[in-house]
């Protein structure tokens, strides 16, 4: 059995792709370390104002500063990468998916891509789409497969059958 899809990417499939990498990927560290970096700041802040001794107002400034800088980034990232990344994806234009079940071949104007599953073992699934990821162990590769690429919404179902017999979904 394959499937075909035929698709143009938007902002929205990367930025979705991109919230998932950052879950399931190597970047998961980020969602909990960006956070406590953020509250270690403020902690400092706090004792360095509160402190024994002479507060330090300079190191105070610098350290609320860093935290101020990470809780606006922190939120940002997620949108700066899908950004950067569109870019790159965007000027193929049109892409078409032909998922198999030995191997899946993703064409674009410029370009086209041949991996066997082994390439992409893992899978996550998301209302739009389902994001394959690579076989290393920080799963840095990430490629989608929006769902309204499929000629028909009944296909969805048999994409996620074909998926599941061949790769593990996370």
């Amino acid at each position: 059995m394959t499937m075909e899809l035929v698709y143009t990417p938007t902002r929205e499939d990367i930025t979705d792709a991109v919230r998932v990498q950052l879950r399931h990927g190597s970047f998961r560290v980020l969602r909990w370390l960006a956070p406590a970096a953020g509250v270690l700041a403020f902690v400092a802040v706090a004792l360095l104002l509160t402190g024994p001794g002479e507060p330090d107002v300079g190191g105070a400034v610098l350290m609320g500063s860093l935290g101020l800088l990470v809780v606006v980034l922190g939120p940002l990232a997620v949108r700066l990468s899908a950004r950067q990344v569109y870019a790159m994806i965007s000027r193929q234009g049109e892409y078409r998916v032909v998922v198999g079940e030995d191997e899946i071949r993703w064409t674009t104007r410029d370009s086209e891509v041949v991996g066997r599953w082994q390439l992409t073992p893992r899978y996550a699934e998301t209302p739009t789409q389902f994001v394959l990821f690579s076989g290393d162990k920080g799963r840095v590769g990430v490629a989608a497969l929006p769902k309204r690429g499929l000629a028909d919404p009944a296909d969805v179902d048999r994409l996620r059958t074909l998926l599941d017999r061949n790769i593990t979904r996370l």
